[in-house]
């Protein structure tokens, strides 16, 4: 696989020190969730496909959001990438790896952070030409100590740990030298979700980018 490709996901990590992992059940909260994020600094917006309504969801924010960089989240064969780039997702993310699912986002034009927990995993996608990863279930797997383990034999891979991640354990997270940004959920309360207090998920978004410790190392 074309190496390149990562570097388009780095680009998508680069962005904000937070990719928000989202679960929408309601088409009509798609565009004013994407609206108050993008408003408090947060472009990158990974809608998970965890919900019947998530397509539906994805295409109302590619129609009427048009600073919100797109993806599709839990992408896990090549079906659910193909739905996902005809609902207008940008990038995918993906709970693990396989070859099948890795062809093709390249078929698509679609940069996959492939989900990783294990050397073993980190190696297979390297193979393929990635060095960019979705470290997950991130806090589970092991967490920064992984990392930091991981920093010796894989010290060109960059990652962004996903599952268990806060606003209180991202800064330390974020301080390692090959995290480029984490994945959560805490920007999206289902509360405020629910009641459509889009005020305090700008907020959110807003400390998510104070986040960012300093520059990154950029290239794998």
């Amino acid at each position: 696989m074309d190496a390149a490709r990562s570097l388009d996901v780095l680009w998508v990590m680069q962005d904000a020190p937070v990719i928000p992992v989202i679960v929408l059940s309601e088409v009509a909260h798609a565009v004013p969730l994407a609206r108050a994020l993008v408003a408090g600094g947060i472009r990158m917006l990974e809608i998970t496909l965890r919900s019947p309504q998530a397509l539906a969801c994805m295409r109302a924010i590619a129609a009427e959001v048009p600073d919100a960089v797109l993806g599709a989240g839990t992408v896990r064969n090549a079906q659910d990438a193909r739905a996902a780039a005809a609902a207008g997702a940008r990038f995918a993310v993906s709970p693990g790896y396989t070859g099948s699912l890795g062809r093709a986002c390249l078929d698509l034009g679609l940069p996959l952070l492939p989900g990783v927990a294990t050397a073993s995993d980190i190696m297979r996608c390297q193979d393929d030409g990635l060095c960019a990863f979705k470290f997950f279930p991130a806090l589970a797997a092991g967490g920064g100590a992984m990392l930091k383990a991981w920093g010796g034999p894989f010290a060109e891979a960059r990652f962004c740990p996903t599952g268990g991640v806060t606003l209180d354990n991202a800064p330390a997270l974020l301080a390692l030298p090959n995290v480029v940004c984490v994945g959560g959920s805490w920007l999206v309360p289902p509360d405020a979700l629910a009641q459509a207090d889009w005020p305090r998920i700008t907020r959110l978004a807003q400390e998510a980018v104070a986040l960012r410790p300093g520059a990154r190392a950029s290239l794998c």
